[in-house]
């Protein structure tokens, strides 16, 4: 497998942007359950249906088997969600590129375990990411540079302890090797000033949160 080569796993959060989420070809595509929907909506098939298929009627599963679509089927009964299970799979198949699709939004819950599964030891020689199309997720633990565009929000919040030597790039508020306390908001919305950003830190982890700016198209009436 290429280093290259990128699993995508869309789960069954809400969707803000599918466009947005710029697939690529070789994308390996997975439909965590109800994530199926998402990709039928942008006209796809997945590559493999996993889950416990309880926001999947049986009608739909048996279309996905008739197609040839690879399917995990587990239990209800279980100790991880279908997501955690998903995740698990693709990293066996030796993915390290990793992009979890519509993971946020719906029950608060949900979308916190979706966050914490970032936090999972064995993603650490990983590019693994949450994107809703609008906001994506990653769990900094060392550097990282992404592409956005002037304007867009970043937050940075301290996971699981104090992050210490955070340094900044590219961002209006510049940190210089500060240290972030989990209980203090001081990496809450800074915004981007050109076409990158790039954040480090020396110790502990920092959950990113980059919002995309929403463009809204001006209506011109006669």
């Amino acid at each position: 497998m290429s280093k290259t080569e990128r699993a995508v796993l869309f789960a069954n959060g809400e969707a803000q942007s599918r466009a947005a989420l710029a697939l690529q070809g070789n994308d390996f595509l997975v439909a965590v359950d109800g994530g199926l929907h998402h990709l039928h909506d942008l006209g796809l098939n997945p590559h493999l249906l996993i889950g416990d298929m309880d926001s999947l009627s049986a009608q739909e599963v048996e279309a996905c088997r008739q197609a040839g679509i690879e399917i995990l089927h587990f239990p209800p009964a279980k100790n991880k969600t279908d997501l955690e299970l998903a995740l698990d799979e693709v990293l066996r198949r030796g993915y390290r590129n990793i992009r979890i699709a519509f993971a946020l939004g719906g029950r608060l819950d949900q979308t916190l375990g979706n966050l914490a599964l970032l936090s999972r030891p064995d993603l650490g020689d990983c590019s693994v990411r949450i994107d809703d199309g609008l906001t994506e997720v990653a769990l900094l633990r060392h550097t990282i540079t992404l592409a956005c565009q002037p304007g867009d929000t970043v937050s940075l919040l301290p996971w699981g302890g104090e992050a210490g030597g955070v340094v900044t790039h590219g961002l209006e508020y510049t940190l210089e090797g500060e240290t972030l306390l989990p209980w203090q908001t001081r990496g809450i919305s800074n915004r981007c000033t050109g076409e990158r950003f790039s954040v480090s830190l020396e110790q502990g982890a920092l959950l990113l949160i980059h919002s995309r700016q929403i463009k809204i198209m001006e209506v011109q009436h006669d």
